[in-house]
Order: C-alpha cells, then sequence, then structure tokens
C-alpha cells in the first residue's frame, strides 16, 4: 500500500478509503502505474507522471464504485462515465482539491474468435485479466488489501533488461494494435521488442493472417485495423516522442498495418516535421503518404475535417501535376485562392511534396497577406459604388502589387 501513496498528487485520503474498501471486494493497481513505480524505485527512471490510475475488481467494477461513492467526502465525484460492455467506470475525483482520474475495470476474460475484431468479454479473476494483456511489463499488479506484487508473467525480468515481450503467441495477430502500442512504450521508455517478440511480429505480418487487406473495401476493415488502429496512432502523435515511436513501428515492419507504401516511406518523419513547423494536423501528415489516401482515412474514419483537408490537398497536388504553373505571384493567388482550397490544405500539399515549393511557401507567408493599397471604403470615397466592379478594381489593385513580387 505505501506505493499507492509515493505517487505524487495522489491525495492522501485516498489509498486509506481504497484500502478498507479492498477488504471488501479484491481491488487491485494494475498497468502503467505499477510498470512506471517499479522503473523509478527499482531501476531508478525518472517520474514520467500519471494521467490516472488504473484498478482492477473481481466482481462488477459498478459495486465497487458506488461504495466508494458513499465513502468518499460529499462532492467528491465530479463525473463518472459507465462502459457497459467491458465493465469499466472512469471517474473524475477531486478530493482535497487535487483532482484524480480513476479508472476502475471489472477483472475480464477476453477471447478472439476472429482476429483483428473486437473480443469477446466475460467477468474473469485477476489472473485472467492479467493474462489478456499486452505486454509482461503491463500484466504486473499490486493487490491493495496484502500489499503484494503480483508478476505471473515475468515482467520485473523484462524491466530489468529493458525489453518487450507479448504474453501469447498470437499477441499480434489476435490485435494488431498493440504493435502500435509497443512502439509507444520503445518511445516513451527506451525498451526494444526481445527477439521473439520480434518474430512473431514479421511472421504474422507475412502471413497476414486477417480477412481484410489493403484494397478491400475499407468499410469491411477489422476494428483493430480501423478505428482502433486510428486511435492508437492518434495517442502516439499527442503523446509519445512521435519520431522514435513511428521509426520503431517501422523498423518493425508495423507501418504495414496503415500501408505498404508507408511502410516503404523514407520522407515521413521530414513532412510530420514541418506539419508541427506549420501546425498541420499530423495525422493526415502520415496518412497523405499512403498509396491511396483516401481509402486510408475512410478505413481508419478519421474526422470529416481531416478526411476534407486530405481531399483538399491531394486535390491541389494533382491540378499542380496535370497543368502547367502559374508563372506570376498573382496567378499564383488566383488559382490558391479559388473556392475549395483551404489554408491548411494548401500547407498540408506544401508539407507532403511533389508540388513547387517555393511559390506555395512564399503564398503562404507572404502573398495571401498582401492587399490592395486602397481599402473598399477609401475607393467609395473616391467615388466607386458597392458592386462587382469595386470588387474588381480591388482585385486590380492587388494584381498590380503582386507584380512586383518574385515567384
Amino acid at each position: 500500500m505505501s506505493a499507492v501513496l509515493e505517487i505524487p498528487g495522489i491525495p492522501a485520503a485516498l489509498p486509506p478509503l481504497l484500502l478498507a474498501l479492498a477488504h471488501e471486494q479484491r481491488v487491485a493497481l494494475v498497468g502503467g502505474a505499477v510498470r512506471d513505480l517499479l522503473l523509478h524505485r527499482v531501476h531508478n527512471d525518472p517520474w514520467r507522471g500519471l494521467p490516472d490510475l488504473d484498478l482492477v475488481v473481481e466482481g462488477r467494477a459498478g459495486d465497487f464504485v458506488r461504495r466508494l461513492e458513499r465513502a468518499l467526502p460529499a462532492g467528491s465525484v465530479r463525473g463518472a462515465l459507465e462502459h457497459g460492455a467491458y465493465g469499466t467506470v472512469e471517474l473524475e475525483l477531486a478530493i482535497d482539491g487535487a483532482p484524480v482520474l480513476l479508472d476502475v475495470a471489472s477483472a475480464r476474460r477476453e477471447t478472439y474468435a476472429v482476429p483483428g475484431e473486437n473480443p469477446r468479454v466475460t467477468l474473469g479473476a485477476l489472473a485472467d485479466d492479467l493474462a489478456r494483456r499486452d505486454f509482461s511489463i503491463n500484466a504486473m499488479a499490486l493487490d491493495l488489501a496484502s500489499g503484494r506484487l503480483l508478476d505471473p508473467h515475468g515482467g520485473q525480468a523484462d524491466l530489468q533488461h529493458r525489453r518487450l515481450r507479448w504474453l501469447h503467441a498470437t499477441s499480434v495477430a489476435d490485435d494488431p494494435t498493440r504493435l502500435v502500442r509497443g512502439a509507444r512504450y520503445a518511445a516513451r521508455l527506451g525498451f526494444e521488442l526481445d527477439p521473439a517478440s520480434r518474430e512473431q511480429v514479421g511472421a504474422t505480418l507475412a502471413a497476414w493472417p486477417w480477412a481484410w487487406r489493403a484494397g478491400d473495401p475499407p468499410g469491411q476493415a477489422p476494428a483493430a485495423l480501423g478505428t482502433r488502429l486510428r486511435m492508437e496512432l492518434e495517442l502516439l502523435l499527442k503523446r509519445e516522442p512521435w519520431r522514435p515511436a513511428l521509426a520503431a513501428l517501422q523498423r518493425w515492419g508495423g507501418l504495414v498495418l496503415l500501408d505498404p507504401a508507408l511502410q516503404a516511406d523514407r520522407r515521413w518523419h521530414q513532412r510530420l516535421w514541418w506539419a508541427t513547423r506549420f501546425a498541420v494536423p499530423l495525422l493526415p501528415a502520415l496518412v497523405v503518404g499512403a498509396g491511396d489516401p483516401l481509402a486510408l482515412a475512410e478505413r481508419l474514419q478519421l474526422p470529416h475535417r481531416q478526411h476534407r483537408l486530405l481531399a483538399q490537398a491531394l486535390a491541389l497536388r494533382q491540378r499542380l501535376e496535370e497543368a502547367r504553373s502559374p508563372r506570376d505571384a498573382a496567378a499564383w493567388c488566383e488559382l490558391l485562392e479559388a473556392p475549395g482550397l483551404s489554408v491548411e490544405a494548401i500547407t498540408l500539399a506544401l508539407v507532403s511534396g511533389g508540388v513547387p515549393r517555393r511559390p506555395l511557401l512564399r503564398w503562404l507567408l507572404r502573398w495571401r497577406r498582401l492587399k490592395a493599397p486602397l481599402s473598399a471604403a477609401e475607393l467609395i470615397v473616391a467615388g466607386w459604388r458597392p458592386g462587382p466592379e469595386l470588387g474588381a478594381e480591388l482585385r486590380r489593385l492587388r494584381s498590380q502589387l503582386l507584380a512586383e513580387e518574385h515567384c
């Protein structure tokens, strides 16, 4: 129990409440909290911070949460979200003025009837819950009632050797998003897949055990090659050092889960670096390098805004490939400022490559901000009437100004 007390940011009033409830229903601290505590206390890794606490209870998580709510001071629960299909409850607490995110899950078994699809979930014991996890380093638990560390799969030894090891021979086939999580841990913790796990990745990807493959209708892809894959990629790009994480995924052959062209791509790091500089969303900047970016966007179910952004950038790139490039700044502005093109889409086309870089960069940084030397109000004072002719005069004056710009 002392380990829980040593987690920074956890209010002192919470652990005794959890301990008292743990004598009524078996409760364990699991997952990243246990792993990071051991890395910090045993292996002297710097404390990386903990966004939330993950608890597993034997029995129904909702029963435990209701007892916890009764034990907490009034007003401590700021929010609660229950996910019935997986027996989990997300709690947002405020205790002694300190916010705490607490995830409580029922111990469960998972079976995969079809590789890559969502698993079939049933209630189980704590040992079953640890056995369903991805890596041995995430399959440890701290039993709150006894204070014992449970390590049935050798996670401590893997922590010592800084390696990632799958729990099962079908870990990747059952859920290929685990490979993306492995890349996240590799980047964050400085770990590497152990040789047997690397062999499993290579053999699984070579056999491609999933019924769906690239080129099939995007909507028919299993969840682990679609929406769940997108969610893991979003976490990788948002929370981790994305360069080493994606490099690990490519090194292991895992980018083929997205698209074979991305696995062979050697420019993704340059695209994403430019995307960060120009505040372009990173996931579209990655996806644009696929063989069929729009099909991949549909399979991953990218948000509508990102899908539209990709479509606009690709349409601009195709237009520039098929037509002669404008010769002067005014013509470039007319092309780039046409309806249906956003600044963000032009920026994505710029960072994705395959377009005339200098004029797009000049437009982005300078030309689009140049205005006619006289405003509409000043022209009206000079005798112009509001209407199409006034707009045409403003465009003519701006074109004269742009004519002085070097393309």
